[in-house]
């Protein structure tokens, strides 16, 4: 922001990152829409500090509608205005939150690709036995067993991996600590990797995964080393690692019907977020039934 902000809004971000403790993309993502929020609001004629009343709220968002704004921009830029008035109310800054009962269109929900448990296992069957091939089978291997994000599997330092017990300890969206069990295939992976990670890690270098330079391997070099995987394998598709989260909480799912147990595992603060997941189990289960069910297969013609 530029130096004339306001300290109200300095004093607000500085909540949502010490208190809060949003990630930096999220941060940041609130600091464009209230500057943009604001912005408007001047352009208009409006203070931002005196809107008490929905109107000026639902003006704004059907302003960056017509700007072209996604649905999900549209959510997004609402959630901030929510929880900004909310801070001032919480500070006694305001007696109202004009952007409550506010609502933005709903974004349509796509589903997202993933891997059947075929195409896992045999983009899993990574040939080689070099620190490289290792390095890489044990970051594939980790990513499906535990359901990792690519931001936290980047940030994994040999520390969090507890073989002891057989946990992995991660550090998720906000700054958040949870645990998530390894897996028998995944552990083995990382033993293997570990017990050649010294030839490539520099001294001191704190990081699980690391590149032939010895520092943290980064995630652009993460997505690069799965993308040229797949590749390898014959995968019929373009592969990256948020494919591979999909695939394990999708593979849960058609086994277990414990929705706040995957919840769990993937860090999701919120079970909608989670319930996407529900649907490809349903798409699986609807092929399932169209292909045994005697009364859903097709007469064949005489």
């Amino acid at each position: 922001m530029s130096s004339n902000t306001p300290t109200e809004l300095q004093t607000f971000f500085d909540y949502l990152r010490f208190e809060r403790r949003l990630a930096a993309q999220t941060l940041a993502a609130y600091e464009r829409d209230l500057g943009d929020f604001t912005t408007w609001c001047e352009q208009s004629g409006l203070s931002p500090w005196r809107i008490t009343e929905q109107q000026p709220i639902r003006l704004y968002l059907a302003a960056s509608h017509r700007q072209g704004l996604s649905p999900k921009s549209l959510q997004r830029r609402l959630s901030c205005l929510r929880g900004f008035y909310r801070f001032r109310l919480r500070e006694g800054l305001a007696t109202s939150n004009p952007a409550e009962g506010v609502r933005a269109p709903k974004a349509e929900r796509k589903l997202p690709v993933t891997l059947d448990v075929d195409q896992m296992t045999h983009l899993l069957a990574i040939p080689g036995d070099t620190p490289l091939d290792r390095r890489d089978r044990a970051i594939m291997e980790l990513f499906y067993a535990a359901g990792l994000r690519l931001a936290e599997l980047a940030g994994l330092n040999v520390s969090d991996v507890q073989t002891s017990d057989h946990w992995l300890r991660i550090l998720g969206k906000g700054s958040k600590t949870r645990q998530a069990p390894m897996g028998k295939m995944a552990e083995q992976a990382i033993q293997n990797w570990l017990s050649v990670r010294g030839q490539l890690a520099a001294l001191e270098e704190p990081a699980l995964f690391v590149s032939q330079r010895g520092g943290r391997l980064g995630r652009r070099a993460i997505e690069q080393r799965i993308q040229q995987r797949a590749i390898q394998q014959g995968m019929p598709r373009h592969v990256h690692p948020h494919m591979l989260r999909h695939a394990f909480a999708s593979h849960l799912l058609e086994s277990s019907t414990d929705l706040r147990a995957v919840q769990e595992l993937l860090g999701h603060a919120d079970i909608s977020t989670t319930q996407i997941y529900t649907h490809l189990d349903y798409q699986h289960l609807a092929r399932v039934y169209d292909q045994t069910h005697p009364r859903a297969r097709k007469t064949q013609s005489k």
